[in-house]
């Protein structure tokens, strides 16, 4: 019979765009919730952040009072904001680690579609000695259309259209993990979860051993770019990648794709890697409340 794992979980309380939702998919599985936040509602870079906003959703949601506010220290001029990031990661994660046999560590603005497929590949993770769960994410790059419910959005893809994962980091680790590089765990031992038999992230090498394949419809979503204009650029400054974010072409591709994703979708195989797209409608979309 398998145990009763001891769940917990951090958030970085900085971003409000899914914040509700990506909380609202765990919430009834862990027992804690550690709420890290700069105490002067600054982020990595130097830049303001809307934690009050944050911690207003968080309260409202926060029906069994699993949550536990944490502030910190996380903006420390002279510090590149990646290391600030990962800073700010180890603290969270030594705080929610304590009585925990595990940590979810999902940013805000990632959810889990399928929590019975996502905590069923933790336990059997768990059964087989892993120290760290890395788990499929679709990565969304643009809303297509209005919000209406079944609306399409940009995804990251192959060359040819092919639906691939992304893995910027384990979603869950054991406490005692030590980040490197915002949530990567370079030393843990791995249970690696992917859409096909064999590893579908461009990032990663061809021989990266998958223990476990789930379709496409059980990843978890990453809605990483899907933002209001004025929202995305306030992203792009507080991000821990804000040094390649502040690119002005970068902005200008995201919303030259974010008006004609058709064309962006299919001239996919006349550019390079990471920059691959398809078309993808959500069985189940994101409620942002």
């Amino acid at each position: 019979m398998a145990r009763r794992l001891r769940l917990a979980a951090y958030v970085l309380a900085a971003d409000p765009a899914f914040l509700a939702a990506s909380v609202r998919a765990y919430y009834d599985r862990v027992e804690r919730i550690v709420v890290s936040y700069d105490r002067s509602a600054t982020s990595w870079s130097g830049t303001p952040l809307p934690v009050e906003e944050c911690l207003a959703i968080l309260k409202e949601l926060d029906v069994e009072g699993r949550c536990e506010l944490a502030p910190g220290d996380f903006w420390r001029p002279g510090h590149d904001p990646l290391d600030n990031d990962t800073h700010q990661r180890r603290v969270a994660l030594a705080q929610a680690s304590e009585g925990a046999d595990w940590v979810l560590q999902l940013d805000t603005d990632e959810v889990v579609a399928a929590p019975e497929a996502f905590f069923g590949a933790l336990a059997r993770a768990d059964a087989a000695g892993a120290t760290a769960l890395d788990y499929p994410a679709r990565w969304l790059y643009a809303r297509v259309g209005d919000a209406a419910p079944g609306g399409r959005y940009l995804e990251a893809s192959t060359r040819f259209w092919r639906p691939v994962a992304g893995f910027p980091g384990p979603l869950a680790v054991r406490p005692g993990t030590r980040l490197e590089c915002a949530r990567q765990a370079p030393s843990a031992v791995r249970y690696r979860v992917d859409l096909r038999p064999w590893n579908t992230d461009p990032a990663q090498g061809p021989g990266s051993l998958v223990h476990e394949v789930v379709p496409l419809e059980d990843a978890v979503v990453h809605y990483s770019w899907v933002r209001p204009d004025e929202h995305m650029r306030r992203k792009f400054g507080w991000s821990g990648h804000s040094a390649e974010y502040s690119h002005p072409v970068v902005y200008r591709r995201w919303a030259s794709r974010q008006r004609h994703p058709w064309a962006a979708a299919a001239t996919t195989p006349l550019r390079r890697h990471p920059e691959w797209f398809r078309l993808s409608t959500l069985r189940r979309e994101a409620d942002h409340g």
